[in-house]
């Protein structure tokens, strides 16, 4: 190859060797465009029901009615950047929407100093949202410890003392999931879980009642709130899944019945 050649190669504005992952990214940004701008304003989408987001209110109901506490943890994995923390506070915004209306103690342990302090943050200002920032405690959103089984111990102890009605387990578990989710099974509690680990779903679904598996605890936030551009945003996810199996579909057709072309191989 000549100088003049690999300066012009250089200098090309588009590489032909990277020009599927171009094409793939603009039909991403004009599905996420589509559904976010043009179709939230023609209908609003609409969820599949899942059983375990619908039991929020339930929960919520019965923890009243029993005039007895909710306990709320993200768990011990994660930190305030994972996607599940993140997702859980989202859903922890609607919960304390639901206990500030009926004056329901809600009590959040953590691990994490900084996921305490924007949990405060979240559960305050869904109070004050609610017209009722009085009833919000402070000391109800705790930092327990950071050691795993050392919080999982603490969590034991909380469930063991105060006897919550209702029980989310939402974020990030490890070990610690099975422990929390068979003492919140010994106080007859109703237990709502979920988490992205495919490890632990195993041990939450066969001891709590309701299990959000996967996704399911990220288009929750959306779910629960009815909020228009998050069910975009589920809406595109799902679109774009649809279009990744009809091209992996006709590409195996394609390869099966012309096995020597090579404009599919990218």
């Amino acid at each position: 190859m000549s100088l003049v050649s690999a300066v012009l190669i250089s200098t090309a504005w588009i590489d032909p060797d990277r020009l599927p992952v171009l094409i793939c990214g603009l039909v991403a940004i004009g599905i996420v465009l589509y559904t976010t701008f043009w179709r939230r304003g023609q209908e609003r989408a609409r969820m599949r029901e899942i059983p375990g987001l619908k039991a929020v209110e339930e929960a919520i109901g019965r923890a009243t009615e029993m005039a007895r506490p909710i306990l709320y943890t993200p768990g011990w994995g994660g930190d305030i950047q994972r996607p599940t923390t993140i997702a859980s506070l989202n859903i922890l915004s609607h919960v304390a929407d639901k206990t500030a209306q009926y004056d329901c103690q809600l009590v959040y342990p953590t691990h994490d100093p900084v996921i305490m302090t924007v949990a405060q943050e979240v559960v305050r200002e869904s109070y004050a949202r609610a017209g009722c920032e009085d009833r919000f405690r402070e000391d109800d959103i705790r930092y327990v410890s950071s050691s795993q089984f050392g919080y999982a111990a603490a969590v034991d102890g909380l469930i063991s003392r105060l006897q919550p009605a209702s029980i989310f387990l939402l974020g990030t578990f490890e070990a610690e999931s099975l422990i929390l989710a068979e003492t919140g099974n010994s106080v007859g509690a109703i237990q709502i879980a979920g988490t992205d680990s495919t490890i632990q779903l195993s041990f939450f679904i066969v001891a709590c009642d309701y299990t959000l598996i996967g996704e399911e605890l990220f288009a929750a936030s959306g779910y629960l709130s009815g909020d228009a551009s998050i069910l975009a945003s589920v809406r595109a996810q799902d679109s774009l899944k649809v279009l990744i199996v009809v091209f992996l579909v006709l590409a195996t057709i394609w390869a099966t019945i012309a096995p020597d072309s090579s404009w599919w191989r990218f």
